[in-house]
């Protein structure tokens, strides 16, 4: 994405996807993140329509809390 209108053109379909739940544009790191009941696959090849470059990215996974032990009374 090089301009505003790229980033207009990718939420013009992304808004019009039914099952799109949220999006997030990311301009400075160049990615979109969809949460989505959508095959990943309906997602990216909707968002190559635009004519932009489209590939998957792997998000960090959200880090769990340590369990902390049990104290036996």
């Amino acid at each position: 994405m090089s301009c505003q209108g790229c980033v207009g053109a990718v939420k013009r379909v992304l808004g019009k996807l039914e099952g799109v739940e949220s999006y997030n544009i990311d301009f400075d790191a160049q990615n979109v993140t969809v949460k989505s009941n959508l095959p990943p696959e309906t997602v990216l090849q909707t968002v190559s329509k635009t004519g932009k470059k489209t590939a998957y990215w792997r998000a960090e996974a959200p880090t769990k809390p340590e369990a902390k032990p049990v104290a036996a009374a």
